[in-house]
């Protein structure tokens, strides 16, 4: 079947944030987004006369800041997105946008509402102004709250949240009151991960100058425990690494990533898994642009062995507390995960990183701040 989880993106910013290497972009050009949403309006027609669509179960707008676009804007592309995927929507579609506090006003969600976005990822990160601040966040806790209000006002009841910790000068007593602010809120889900320095970010170029006060292994890793249990606490069990959500308000658009499933890419930088085929689309602007008046704006593309996509079975299926359903890995393979990679499992077994359970292997749960290390062991 062709995929049945569709990923979009939207590029654009109304600032860089100093940690992010997303591909984004900050522009004062409404013409330039036009040109860009026209574009992806194309890219949508040829993805899927070539692939058509049977089952749309999940769409993931994510980038950027989707909502950065304007009320006109925003229309055309669900307009886009209703004309190109509406006739093939499930009853019980998840259509997830992610927001960023400050950007979000009634009179544009209500629009989202109406055209069938029906869950919200909102970027918040902390609920300590100075950390929002040094992160390059344009918005502050007031502007959260505003946000989940204007969006229970409008009739969203699936909000997640996003959280960062190990972050410059944060504490375990900061991180610790951020976690008792959000849940006080009325979300569904949380997001939540380690800071990550990347390159070709502000926090990179601090960091290489020793300007980039970061707590300690010790203190991330006592952020993350602590993290953990109180999501348990508060009634969001963890059922990815860095995932908790109510029961049954898992994202499951994320979860065809972790399952290792297909999904059409689409927008530029956007990656994509479709056929046994992955691509990643071109990620500068200028050269999406002109790409897509030409045809589709591939600029790699190529199949996934047998050996390879064992491997991702494995290495993403970890990342679940469920773990890899041991049976459907060899539905799909016609081997078994005990054939392929039964020495490394019983190592592992053995270290006390991984189990056995319900016909599912699974990381312990000593085993989570070291998934890294044991998802290493799959890559032959």
């Amino acid at each position: 079947m062709p995929p049945q989880s569709v990923y979009i993106h939207i590029p654009f910013c109304t600032n860089k944030c100093y940690y992010c290497d997303f591909n984004s972009f900050v522009t004062n050009n409404p013409q330039l987004i036009w040109d860009y949403l026209e574009a992806l309006k194309k890219e949508m027609a040829l993805t899927f006369a070539a692939r058509p669509v049977e089952k749309v179960e999940t769409i993931f707008v994510g980038g950027g800041t989707p909502t950065f676009l304007d009320q006109e804007q925003m229309r055309f592309f669900l307009e886009t997105v209703q004309t190109q995927l509406g006739p093939y929507w499930t009853g019980d579609l998840e259509f997830t946008m992610e927001a960023n506090p400050g950007t979000t006003d009634r009179e544009k969600l209500s629009l989202m509402r109406q055209m069938g976005v029906n869950r919200l990822s909102f970027g918040v990160q902390s609920f300590d102004n100075a950390l929002l601040k040094r992160l390059g966040r344009i918005h502050d806790t007031d502007d959260v709250y505003r946000s989940i209000d204007n969006a229970l006002a409008v009739g969203f009841d699936n909000l997640s949240i996003d959280l960062m910790f190990g972050l410059p000068n944060q504490t375990e007593e900061i991180f610790q009151e951020t976690l008792e602010k959000a849940f006080q809120l009325p979300t569904t889900h949380f997001s939540a991960y380690s800071l990550k320095v990347e390159e070709n970010t502000l926090f990179h170029t601090l960091y290489q100058k020793d300007q980039l006060p970061l707590p300690s292994e010790e203190e991330e890793l006592a952020m993350y425990l602590m993290l953990i249990e109180q999501m348990e606490h508060h009634g969001y069990p963890q059922y990815e690494i860095s995932n908790f959500a109510k029961p049954g308000r898992e994202s499951r658009h994320n979860k065809t990533y972790w399952l290792n499933n297909e999904y059409y890419g689409l927008g530029a930088g956007a990656h994509g898994y479709v056929d046994g085929q992955r691509h990643v689309n071109a990620g500068p602007l200028p050269v999406y642009l002109q790409m897509c008046k030409k045809g589709l704006p591939r600029v790699e593309q190529f199949a996934v062995t047998r050996q390879e996509a064992m491997e991702e079975q494995m290495i993403l299926g970890l990342r679940l507390r469920e773990g890899v359903d041991l049976k459907r890995f060899a539905q799909r393979f016609g081997t078994t995960v005990q054939q392929e990679f039964g020495t490394i499992v019983e190592e592992e077994i053995a270290k006390g990183m991984l189990e056995e359970e319900d016909g599912h292997l699974r990381l312990t749960r000593r085993a989570l701040p070291l998934g890294n290390e044991v998802f290493a062991r799959f890559l032959r």
